[in-house]
């Protein structure tokens, strides 16, 4: 049964059961006459040829408010991307396919880089930031959602309830986050939110004291969830960062840019399972042993930024915090899994615990000795005030890749 909480520091919008997604979907329709919707998908090659993304545009097609999607593929050579525009095409909606690793869009990034306005290595920050630029390019979006291409458990009425809040002008919110139970094949997910984000949020309150963006980051629900919907006015000023922050990421900018009575998260379905990525316990350089290193930097980061100091004795500190918070947090998983009828390993979690400790030590470290790195994109508004030719040549390059290859 769902509840109706609300945790008093950003709206939650829940799913009680009392409309019916169809009711919303109609009152979208009505919307879209004059605010229209654009929908991203960063894609990689890969996932063409995977089971999720074939189903989602199934759903996609039965979507009638959709403006425009637009998909931007990574890691494609020239028969992958003709092949893409191929699988696309059964979308009836106005689409594109931004192929990423083009001649043409890696003169686009040489120009850039010519500018020092660096877009950062590939990944799915770049990609969602590309595809942001050309969705600002064609000026006729009020609202841009985006959520990813491996969700085997995806039905459309996520989309229309992840859209709703910004679309409504009745409400006042600019960007909505998604949010649900990970639940996958009788166990309980969603690992890095629980095994780290969850607990070191506690730990930094308990280490440098009370901090409103803490109080922020820790009203949302399922703050790793890949799923959110903006108005298109906050979007110049976004900044994207180019590594696995990136969801952290921009919650951090709304919490930047927007008033608090203008972030929402909502929930959008009562299951949701997608790739799994490794642990890589060996390579941290990839899987989740990235993704937390990763994570941990773009929080201290946010904090430094806000006038937090650290140093070498206060993330020694935390780690060991965080290492109790997190094994406290673990039993009330096992309990609630065992309750639904849900697995958990308890070792493999605590070793992964344990790994997550170690890279809140890592990332520390990295922060100390690079206090001064940018890990975001620049925003686009800065893009265009060094080259206000280069969005509109960015649109003219997509094109022109759609009609060589068509």
């Amino acid at each position: 049964m769902a509840d109706f909480h609300q945790n008093g520091n950003v709206a939650t919008l829940h799913n009680l059961r009392t409309t019916l997604p169809e009711a919303l979907s109609r009152e979208l329709e009505t919307y879209a006459q004059t605010r229209r919707i654009s929908l991203i998908l960063p894609s990689l090659f890969s996932e063409l040829e995977g089971q999720a993304l074939p189903h989602i545009l199934d759903e996609l097609s039965k979507v009638p408010y959709l403006h425009r999607i637009v998909i931007g593929l990574d890691r494609a050579d020239e028969a992958q991307y003709r092949h893409a525009i191929e699988f696309f095409s059964r979308l009836p909606q106005d689409h594109v396919v931004i192929w990423n690793d083009s001649p043409r869009m890696k003169t686009i990034h040489q120009r850039l880089e010519a500018l020092g306005l660096n877009p950062g290595e590939p990944g799915k920050g770049r990609n969602v930031w590309f595809c942001l630029g050309y969705t600002l390019a064609c000026k006729d979006s009020a609202v841009v959602a985006l959520h990813d291409c491996d969700i085997v458990t995806y039905s459309r009425d996520m989309l229309t309830r992840l859209v709703y809040p910004v679309t409504n002008p009745n409400f006042p919110y600019q960007l909505a986050k998604g949010y649900y139970p990970r639940i996958g094949k009788g166990k309980l997910n969603g690992r890095v939110t629980r095994l780290l984000v969850s607990p070191i949020l506690i730990a930094l309150k308990k280490v440098i004291g009370d901090r409103d963006y803490l109080d922020y980051l820790r009203a949302f629900r399922y703050p790793l969830s890949g799923e959110f919907a903006m108005r298109t006015a906050p979007l110049p000023d976004l900044r994207i960062p180019s590594d696995w922050g990136l969801e952290i990421g921009v919650l951090s900018e709304a919490w930047r840019n927007l008033a608090p009575g203008s972030v929402c998260q909502v929930d959008i379905a009562d299951n949701y399972d997608h790739k799994h990525q490794p642990v890589s316990e060996e390579d941290a350089s990839t899987g989740l042993s990235r993704m937390s290193v990763d994570i941990c930097k773009s929080i201290f980061r946010k904090l430094a930024a806000d006038g937090t100091i650290f140093s070498d004795e206060i993330f020694r500190t935390l780690k060991a915090t965080y290492y109790r918070c997190a094994l406290d947090l673990l039993e009330g998983y096992y309990a609630d899994a065992r309750m639904n009828g849900l697995h958990i390993d308890r070792h493999r979690e605590e070793k992964m615990i344990e790994l997550f400790a170690a890279n809140i030590m890592t990332a520390g470290q990295t922060y100390l000795e690079n206090p001064s790195e940018t890990p975001f994109i620049p925003t686009w508004n800065r893009v265009h005030a060094a080259d206000p030719a280069l969005m509109i040549d960015m649109l003219r390059a997509v094109a022109d890749d759609y009609d060589d290859y068509t």
